[in-house]
């Protein structure tokens, strides 16, 4: 055993380094779906910055600093227990704000956000959504499927919770469907895709996703 150990400690020590580093510093996390469509595509793999809120004991949700808040506009990783499966959304609702949707237009705090209608393709619109904080792409449909989820509210964030929301509106479950999402599930933030596999294509990878920043 201790011969074993000798001759391979260097490698478990390079194993350990690589598994703390995605438990506790950074990791990549796959898009499958279309919930995040115009800013995310199925099969991209984004950088997890997994200190940009909280430095946590490695494996587990246990924090041990703050480093900052989670801001509106920030597209977070979600490990979520009411979905039972990890989730990729933006924030729209941070602790204390009042949201509210009519038929996909979103209020907060009494200020409606502002849309340009970039394109329109079928049933599909894409559009350039301006919240308070931040500017970004989202995709609507024109169809007739999904309109209960098009209005929500009002209702009132709660403390140390977070109101998200998929890019693609009308195809999403997010908070409308699993309510807020507390800080403790946020894994992490997302502003890069490191690449991108195309699986419509043979898998081949996109180019032009190769290390694209996300808005």
């Amino acid at each position: 055993m201790k011969l074993f150990w000798k001759e391979n400690r260097e490698f478990f020590l390079l194993l350990f380094c690589i598994v703390f580093f995605k438990s506790a510093i950074a990791d990549l996390s796959s898009i499958s779906g279309a919930s995040m469509l115009p800013s995310l595509l199925d099969g991209d793999k984004v950088w997890v910055n997994k200190l940009a809120y909280d430095i946590k004991i490695p494996w587990t949700e246990i924090s041990l600093a703050e480093i900052s808040d989670p801001k509106r506009g920030d597209i977070v990783i979600i490990d979520s227990k009411r979905a039972g499966k990890r989730l990729v959304k933006r924030i729209v609702g941070v602790p204390g704000d009042k949201i509210y949707m009519h038929n996909n237009a979103l209020v907060i705090n009494g200020q409606p956000a502002s849309y340009q209608v970039l394109s329109r393709e079928g049933d599909t619109v894409t559009i350039l959504e301006e919240l308070p904080d931040k500017v970004h792409h989202a995709r609507l449909s024109r169809g007739f499927y999904n309109l209960s989820s098009r209005s929500y509210g009002p209702s009132i964030v709660p403390e140390s919770q977070y109101f998200v929301l998929g890019d693609n509106r009308d195809n999403s479950a997010d908070s409308r469907v699993y309510s807020f999402v507390p800080r403790g599930e946020i894994i992490g933030r997302s502003n890069a895709v490191v690449f991108s596999l195309d699986s419509t294509n043979k898998y081949l990878p996109r180019s032009k996703r190769f290390l694209a920043n996300i808005d």
